[in-house]
């Protein structure tokens, strides 16, 4: 299928993908999850030498269960290193903290940096507020143990992709009312931030990219049921929705400019600018959702890789020389 303005590199990516796409309506989901889940379990993980990985199961909100982190540190510090606090993405309703493995292995390996993966609950079993406290949950055990897991807490970024993207901005949010923990970068890429739909991006793109209206409308009915579009939701299920943008760490936010969450990431990033929060906002060019997961080796994915690590390095003071520029990104499963 031809979509207006898509890069030519990323056209037969994104054909092979509306042939053979996932079905996340509710009466599919829970085949979708186990195919997922196969998928992660028939592919072994990468452990370089010089990457310590461990699961750790840490207190979950009031009266919930644990929540699992997985963290990702340098097998060699020679002193307390930051941390990128990060979560997946999947539309709210797919995906594990183990589906970036391969993202997160190499973001240690090029960064020196430490990286903690939560497994956040997913919905419609587990609606809000239940993924963003755990999110929270993770975040504050994080911040109260950094020291003896070698990692600096004056020195926490928060991040993710879609879902995770509108998470962790969410979650930047939060932190900022309840007064912590300390966050000093928001790492936004292809957030998910608005539940009502009201952009034009939002309602453009009905069949022709890789997360389509109809796909965004079975993710925040789940997350948020008959309360979606109405004035019951809290701005840290929905970040689009905070009147306040004032006093958040520094952020970085990124789209694909074929893509429903066009509009709203274009926009959050604006009301951050306005709001006196040090913004980087980038659109790219010819590019869908996921494409930086799809086709990480493409020009436009190298590209995004690039200047999103070279963000998380400046902010984070991480050495130049640690993120080589011009190599290939890090690899995801999809």
């Amino acid at each position: 299928m031809s979509v207006a303005n898509v890069d030519p590199e990323l056209q037969p990516v994104l054909d092979g993908f509306l042939t053979r796409g996932p079905d996340y309506s509710p009466e599919r989901l829970p085949l979708l999850r186990d195919g997922m889940a196969a998928l992660l379990a028939s592919t072994p993980p990468h452990r370089p030498t010089s990457v310590v990985v461990e699961d750790v199961t840490v207190p979950g909100p009031a009266g919930a269960p644990g929540v699992v982190l997985r963290i990702y540190r340098p097998s060699a510090m020679d002193s307390p290193v930051p941390a990128l606090y990060w979560m997946h993405g999947g539309g709210m309703i797919v995906g594990s903290y183990a589906m970036d493995d391969a993202l997160l292995v190499r973001a240690v390996e090029r960064l020196g940096l430490a990286a903690v993966s939560v497994d956040y609950r997913l919905a419609p079993e587990h609606p809000d507020p239940a993924p963003i406290e755990d999110c929270f949950a993770g975040l504050t055990w994080l911040a109260a143990n950094a020291a003896s897991w070698g990692i600096d807490p004056e020195r926490i970024a928060v991040g993710g992709i879609s879902a995770g993207g509108g998470l962790a901005a969410g979650l930047a949010l939060l932190a900022r009312d309840r007064g912590g923990p300390a966050i000093v970068f928001q790492l936004l890429l292809e957030p998910m931030l608005d539940d009502r739909a009201r952009t034009a991006s939002s309602t453009a793109y009905d069949a022709s990219v890789v997360w389509t209206r109809v796909d965004n409308d079975h993710g925040w009915n789940a997350l948020l049921g008959d309360r979606r579009g109405g004035d019951d939701v809290s701005c840290f299920a929905a970040p689009a929705r905070a009147s306040n943008l004032g006093g958040l760490p520094a952020a970085y936010v990124d789209v694909g400019e074929i893509e429903t969450f066009r509009d709203e990431c274009i926009d959050y990033g604006q009301r951050l600018m306005e709001a006196g929060v040090s913004t980087e906002l980038h659109v790219h060019r010819g590019a869908f959702h996921g494409f930086d997961v799809m086709a990480p080796d493409s020009s436009v994915g190298r590209q995004a890789w690039d200047l999103r690590w070279g963000a998380v390095a400046r902010v984070l003071d991480l050495s130049s020389e640690s993120w080589p520029r011009g190599q290939a990104p890090p690899e995801q499963k999809s």
